[in-house]
């Protein structure tokens, strides 16, 4: 009794609930309740940082299922395998290139369009012209799709400006 008059007048319970037993549970449960919302949020909105780490993206995608929110699409540049590529002089159109490549997304998982950066050099080796390409410059339209699958290929064809005589190099890359 003298324990129970020590506590400040908001904590004492009401004089006809004394005799109750503490419920600890209740307190816990609540604890675990709040752990889970902090992380739920967390998630939501770190989704497309942790989306962008292959370890955390099938979490990230299944939690998304859930609570239907959207996971940016995948990005791993270094998963786009080039499988053909070419740049010629366009014939009868002195000072113009013809460009064509195919690429293929090799990633796990369908990945968004890349930007794709050309190159040219001349004997030298030296850097005479270099552009990136949106997708929609590079394809002749905006894709149908915001990604392309995981497994599939794209063609590109487009013709340039040749930007200096003796263009003899070209590398791709994409970003």
């Amino acid at each position: 009794m003298s324990r129970i008059r020590a506590l400040p007048t908001f904590v004492r319970p009401p004089d006809g609930e004394r005799g109750t037993q503490p419920r600890p549970w209740i307190g816990m449960a609540v604890i675990v309740v709040l752990a889970l919302a902090l992380c739920v949020q967390v998630v939501l909105a770190d989704r497309e940082s942790l989306a962008a780490d292959a370890r955390w993206r099938p979490a990230v995608t299944g939690a998304c299922m859930v609570l239907r929110c959207e996971v940016p699409p995948w990005r791993e540049p270094a998963a786009l395998t080039l499988v053909r590529r070419d740049v010629r002089p366009l014939p009868g159109h002195p000072g113009v290139l013809h460009v064509s490549a195919e690429f293929r997304n090799d990633a796990v998982w369908p990945q968004a369009w890349p930007v794709l950066v050309l190159s040219l050099a001349d004997v030298d080796g030296r850097t005479v012209g270099s552009r990136a390409f949106q997708p929609r410059e590079y394809l002749g339209e905006a894709p149908t799709q915001s990604t392309l699958a995981s497994g599939h290929s794209a063609r590109i064809e487009m013709d340039l400006v040749e930007p200096a005589p003796g263009v003899v190099a070209f590398t791709f890359d994409f970003r």
